[in-house]
């Protein structure tokens, strides 16, 4: 199968590798040109996973056409805010047949819309049934090293999705099938704002009992947001819900929740932002949640709590008293 993958950060090197390693040739597409030519000089990404040998059938390449044109399989895995720009440049040039998967996880600021409606906006229209979205817990270092990982390709049309799953399944990976891409779109970029919370109450030395309510009730939130957008609730009790947001809020290779470990320990979200060399999606998102809530009319406190942290100058401390002091409530309604 002829890959392309768009965009050569952490994610995109991981499942690169991933489908270079069943024998496919795969074209890694970088805006930098000395990451491209270092990949094909050296087997290696020179900015991230540096220490992960590339197979000799990962080609990298500057010229985005060249990841995209008569390509069986195209991964587009650029930060959210950039898939618009990124992919809308290259939509004419996706063949007829062409598979398209975004793995991507965010909402857009400016239109509210997950990846799925920016590709609706952005592609043909004779594409959509071809374009698919991968979603669950999945770290790209420890997909890079083979360690087990389940994960879930979603699409509105199912055959698209199982085609997807074959080209990603291997013995280290199991992709599972669903047709809920709102779910998995919003489990994907919701975790990610939970995540930042819950490296907040570590940074604070809130314990355990924080962090497991945490965990919980950012669930609700995400829930409750998922069907009022036509989600099915059970989605978030699967890999791209509940999966995904406990390795995102828990995990030390979560750049998310390293963002709220240092927000918790007192820096600044200038001073994060210059320490950190790669896109921790929620604080983007954080935004477009906060945004989404009003417009629908969604109670969540904990991703209000988020960012009213990173843009409003809340104090850390205050806001957890303010949310333990809400008005009590049951917890099912």
């Amino acid at each position: 199968m002829k890959i392309g993958v768009v965009g050569a950060g952490s994610w995109g090197t991981a499942l690169a590798h991933l489908l270079a390693t069943k024998g496919n040739p795969v074209v890694l597409w970088h805006r930098d040109p000395s990451v491209a030519h270092a990949i094909n000089s050296t087997h290696k990404n020179p900015k991230y996973l540096k220490d992960v040998r590339l197979p000799d059938s990962i080609t990298g390449t500057i010229v985005l056409d060249e990841a995209i044109e008569d390509q069986e399989l195209v991964v587009s895995v650029v930060p959210s805010h950039a898939v618009r720009e990124v992919i809308g440049r290259a939509a004419k040039q996706f063949g007829p047949d062409t598979l398209l998967v975004s793995a991507s996880k965010g909402i857009e600021n400016e239109t509210l819309l997950t990846m799925h409606g920016v590709f609706k906006e952005i592609l043909p229209e004779k594409m959509w049934p071809r374009v698919t979205f991968l979603g669950g817990p999945s770290f790209a270092r420890e997909v890079a090293m083979g360690l087990p990982t389940a994960v879930s390709v979603a699409a509105e049309d199912i055959a698209a999705a199982k085609r997807v799953q074959a080209a990603f399944a291997a013995p280290y990976m199991r992709a599972y099938t669903t047709s809920d891409v709102m779910g998995i779109e919003l489990g994907g970029a919701i975790k990610n704002v939970l995540a930042i919370a819950a490296g907040i109450s570590e940074g604070l030395q809130f314990g355990h009992n924080a962090r497991a309510a945490l965990i919980t009730r950012g669930l609700a939130e995400m829930a409750r947001l998922g069907m009022k957008m036509g989600a099915n609730p059970l989605t978030f009790a699967g890999l791209g819900g509940l999966g995904d947001l406990i390795l995102t809020a828990t995990g030390d290779l979560s750049r998310n929740r390293k963002v709220g470990l240092l927000l918790g320990q007192g820096k600044t979200l200038a001073q994060i932002r210059e320490e950190m060399d790669q896109v921790a999606e929620g604080i983007k998102t954080a935004v477009s949640a906060e945004h989404l809530s009003r417009k629908l009319g969604i109670e969540m406190p904990l991703c209000h709590a988020v960012y009213s942290i990173l843009y409003e100058n809340k104090n850390a401390r205050q806001v957890v008293v303010e949310l333990m002091t809400r008005e009590l409530k049951d917890e099912i309604s």
